[in-house]
């Protein structure tokens, strides 16, 4: 099964919703270390996935917390949490003026005017800006490689007349290019005072991608389950809560630089995953693994029909296998797998019945039933 840097970034199309989620998170772990120095945090975005447990996680140290968004989005926070509102796809930064901050952490930007716009509204009253990247900057996924690898080239018109509709018009294909034009425009107006953080895919209660979730709520139903592969390709996630709180903890250690954030600590292949989830929420599921060349032939995606699985050879051999030396390093450190799986699966159950109905990656079950039918009768007949 060939991937190539194009369909792998319309498969990462689905990390724009998922940056866009309202639901406030539960069950996140709150370290009761007090940070050294209390910091003024200006959060732009803060409402959506990733936003919820950096705020609550940063209450929770001490820091004094502003949020600038469009204000669309009520949340009740365990603290005191300023609002600023404004709308930066119209150019809308008036309450950002004249103020300052210790630490900016930009969670929900695409477009590279968005950080072009915020760099010269707060050029010189920001000690320390920190861009929430994504791995699918890389150029290439054939190789593990760290962070010093290339990334992909912007071979449209004007990078900064791109818009929301015309990413994801491109089906994912801007997605990756504009993320790296980003964090070359944050390193351009706060030189010397950056953080780009890459994660890969994020999971956990909260996440309205699917993306994850697709597993333990496909587990939890028990029968046959149609596993991809032979088990052996490697997989690499991160839960958003071990995100979040790590984001501020870069922020207390002002650890500058790029890092690729995504984890388990130690290599997980996809047999070992649905193995500790099955285990975590006490499935009975029998898994019966389909081979990569059949779900192909199928027409059936990586990625999308199979969430968090990627072939490990071919052009996405190192898709999974990102080094996260670096941020570890840094401080980045995971809940267990069973954690995710067991909080995932408890949101996703107390959200209303038909969204419960309606998983937005995954197989459905009568397409899932239909293959895992032909796949008997295929293995049967030999080659």
């Amino acid at each position: 099964m060939t991937y190539t840097r194009r369909s792998l970034m319309r498969l990462s199309i689905a990390a724009l919703a998922t940056l866009g989620v309202a639901d406030r998170l539960r069950g996140t772990t709150l370290s009761t270390d007090a940070p050294r120095k209390p910091l003024r945090l200006l959060i732009l975005g803060g409402t959506g996935f990733i936003g919820p447990p950096e705020v609550s996680y940063a209450l929770a140290r001490g820091h004094k917390v502003t949020l600038f968004n469009r204000g669309l989005k009520s949340q009740v926070w365990p603290g005191e949490v300023e609002q600023l509102t404004g709308d930066r796809n119209a150019g809308e930064l008036s309450a950002l003026a004249g103020r300052e901050w210790d630490v900016c952490i930009d969670n929900p930007t695409t477009l590279p005017r968005w950080v072009r716009d915020v760099g010269r509204v707060l050029h010189g009253r920001v000690g320390h800006y920190i861009f929430i990247s994504t791995v699918s900057v890389y150029a290439q996924n054939d190789k593990a490689e760290d962070e010093s690898a290339a990334v992909a080239a912007y071979t449209g018109q004007d990078a900064m007349a791109e818009t929301q509709e015309s990413v994801r018009a491109s089906r994912g294909a801007l997605y990756g290019p504009l993320k790296a034009l980003c964090e070359q425009e944050a390193e351009k107006h706060f030189p010397g005072a950056t953080s780009v953080i890459r994660p890969g895919l994020i999971a956990g209660p909260g996440d309205e991608s699917d993306r994850f979730t697709y597993w333990p709520v496909r587990l939890a139903r028990g029968s046959e389950v149609l596993a991809p592969g032979d088990g052996r390709d490697p997989v690499q996630f991160i839960d958003v809560r071990d995100l979040s709180e790590w984001i501020v903890r870069v922020a207390e250690a002002r650890s500058l630089g790029t890092f690729n954030a995504t984890g388990p600590a130690h290599p997980l292949d996809m047999r070992d995953m649905l193995r500790q989830i099955a285990l975590a929420i006490h499935s009975k599921a029998h898994l019966m693994w389909v081979s990569a060349d059949f779900l192909d032939s199928q027409q059936v995606s990586a990625w999308s029909d199979l969430p968090v699985w990627v072939p490990g050879d071919g052009d996405s051999a190192g898709f999974a296998r990102r080094s996260i030396d670096k941020a570890q390093k840094a401080g980045l450190t995971y809940r267990p797998l069973s954690s995710t799986a067991r909080d995932t699966l408890s949101w996703f159950e107390q959200q209303p019945a038909d969204r419960q109905a309606m998983l937005k990656a995954g197989l459905s079950a009568e397409h899932e039933a239909k293959l895992l039918a032909l796949w008997k009768v295929q293995s049967k007949s030999g080659p």
